[in-house]
């Protein structure tokens, strides 16, 4: 089931969920010690597909001011890969950013690797290539029609 939900509306095992699944990820298999949950959860717009209380997919959508000039979308998870739950995730979120944060541009920081698959869904790198907590990643960048 896919959920749209403000840091306020998630309940306490959405938010275990979500945090267990980002950490797993991010620090555990990525092994990248970083501060993964941040005051920007507060904020943001959590999106999410559920399945008998685990996440299947998930990602950040924070409003425009927030970490940079435009609404982003981060924290992107994935558990099926090569199944086209990353592009439906991610379709929701920027439909997300544009409709509830009046968007017209939607910032994010991409793992290189990711370069192409952002690229599909109309991104357009705007940066140099920088080292993130051991990953390179660049910021990409996508304005509405």
């Amino acid at each position: 089931m896919l959920k749209v939900k403000s840091f306020d509306q998630l309940n306490r095992q959405e938010l275990h969920a979500i945090y267990y699944l980002r950490t797993k990820v991010f620090v555990v298999e990525q092994k990248c010690p970083y501060q993964e949950v941040d005051k920007h959860d507060l904020n943001a717009l959590h999106v999410f597909v559920e399945d008998k209380g685990e996440i299947k997919t998930y990602a950040r959508v924070l409003p425009p001011g927030e970490t940079f000039k435009e609404a982003s979308i981060g924290r992107v998870v994935v558990l099926n890969r090569g199944q086209g739950d990353g592009e439906r995730i991610m379709r929701v979120a920027i439909g997300v950013a544009y409709d509830h944060f009046d968007a017209d541009a939607i910032r994010i920081e991409a793992q290189t690797y990711a370069i192409g698959f952002y690229e599909h869904l109309g991104f357009k790198v705007v940066s140099d290539e920088f080292d993130d907590a051991g990953i390179m990643h660049v910021e990409m960048l996508l304005k509405k029609d």
